[in-house]
């Protein structure tokens, strides 16, 4: 779960995302950690009780058919383009590195990265996805013990210099308290990083389906503690790592990149040595990997039990199904990633860190109202009017984003836009309700 969580986004964008914001991505890690208790101890029961495979299945059951296949949709729109997304900064570095001495085209190299995870995925299923998760997420870890090592003797510090030098630097402010405007004010960033862990992990079938794969709720919630403690000490390696990288840059008098995301591996293969830029690239391979081919995996698992009813038909027929699923979802990654190429060419600037969670904010908020409407009241809705109300909903919501500068005197909405993009989809199930 690590391994899928952090992927080649974390791995690149929050170390480079340290220039501008320090260290106020912690914020939103300690948002996490309420976010995960909420998963543990509500929707982990809600899915063993009920004994899902594809946990939009609770939809089917507590609504009906147009809102479990309204919720399934847009976590396939949802994963699909954050795994197009992830893929894509990966096979980026790659490109920069590698292939484009080699004058291998983009289209070549995102085929070839899609068509590997493709192999072992199609062949070995979930529980070969748990163990190679593993071993990539050791690679993963390893490549930033590595680059802070690294760093640590090129600058001359001890590790307790060093230490003192992450927390004394112009980057490690961690808490924003003082500006409601700004977008790393506190109470935004810690409830954003709460309902963003709710929807991205609570109701994502991919990081789900590993939960579901542990024997009993006991296991599973064990396995979401363990989990939260983690990822919290992984997500501070990795700020630490970013402050270190502007610090050696301002060192050794080195420019900065235009993007941030590329302040690390730039650094890793031009400066720091053989070494790391090995370490590196095993790093953002692993990280790549381990978050993609569980996403490919889901995006088959859902689209099979949620669309194709796979689960219902004869096995002869479900393996067809799931091969040629499998084979479609790689096609589409592989089409996402040269759109985000387009895309790139055209708006060089930005963090893919950042563009993740936007994205999210509007794509999962229809699941975050459903499922809300579901658990927090026992009404029923007009089943046929939800795909309509999980549209119309998140349109609202990007229209008060872009006004609300205007229409709420100067405030500018940040990542807790997911929060009112959620409330508005409850308001709209609410309005569509059954009379009682």
């Amino acid at each position: 779960m690590i391994g899928a969580s952090i992927s080649g986004v974390t791995f690149i964008s929050v170390p480079g995302a340290v220039l501008g914001n320090k260290f106020a991505y912690f914020q939103m890690v300690l948002g996490y950690v309420v976010g995960y208790l909420v998963i543990a101890t509500v929707l982990l029961p809600l899915y063993y009780r009920l004994n899902l495979v594809s946990i939009y299945e609770y939809l089917a059951q507590r609504f009906g058919f147009w809102s479990h296949k309204t919720g399934a949709f847009f976590f396939l729109l949802s994963r699909t383009i954050g795994a197009g997304l992830r893929i894509f900064l990966a096979a980026s570095v790659l490109q920069l590195v590698i292939f484009d001495a080699w004058h291998v085209p983009f289209w070549a190299t995102a085929i070839i990265s899609v068509f590997l995870i493709w192999v072992y995925t199609f062949q070995g299923g979930i529980k070969t996805i748990v163990w190679t998760d593993t071993l990539q997420t050791f690679f993963l870890l390893s490549a930033v013990v590595v680059s802070i090592y690294l760093i640590k003797n090129e600058l001359d510090f001890t590790w307790f210099s060093m230490t003192s030098a992450v927390a004394e630097s112009a980057y490690s402010q961690i808490f924003f308290w003082d500006n409601i405007q700004d977008s790393k004010f506190f109470w935004k960033q810690f409830l954003a990083g709460m309902f963003i862990t709710i929807v991205m992990t609570g109701l994502d079938q991919d990081l789900m389906q590993k939960n579901l794969t542990c024997k009993n709720i006991g296991e599973a919630q064990k396995n979401m503690l363990w989990f939260t403690v983690t990822l919290v000490i992984v997500n501070l390696l990795f700020l630490s790592l970013g402050a270190l990288l502007y610090l050696y840059a301002s060192a050794k008098q080195i420019a900065l990149p235009a993007k941030t995301d590329m302040l690390y591996p730039i650094l890793a293969f031009q400066h720091f040595g053989t070494v790391a830029g090995v370490a590196f690239l095993l790093g953002i391979i692993a990280s790549t990997y381990a978050s993609a081919d569980s996403a490919l995996a889901s995006l088959t698992t859902s689209f099979c039990i949620d669309f194709l009813d796979a689960n219902k038909k004869d096995e002869q027929t479900r393996k067809r199904l799931v091969r040629y699923t499998h084979i479609g979802f790689s096609v589409l990654l592989v089409v996402t990633m040269l759109i985000f190429k387009w895309v790139q060419e055209v708006y060089p600037q930005g963090n893919v860190l950042q563009s993740l969670f936007s994205v999210a904010s509007y794509t999962y908020s229809p699941l975050l109202g459903l499922f809300a409407f579901g658990l927090l009241t026992g009404r029923q809705v007009r089943d046929a009017y939800v795909p309509f109300v999980c549209i119309i909903a998140p349109l609202v919501g990007y229209r008060l984003a872009t006004n609300a500068p205007v229409l709420l005197g100067g405030y500018q909405f940040g990542f807790e836009i997911l929060i009112v993009n959620g409330i508005l989809v409850f308001i709209g199930l609410w309005l569509v309700k059954k009379n009682v």
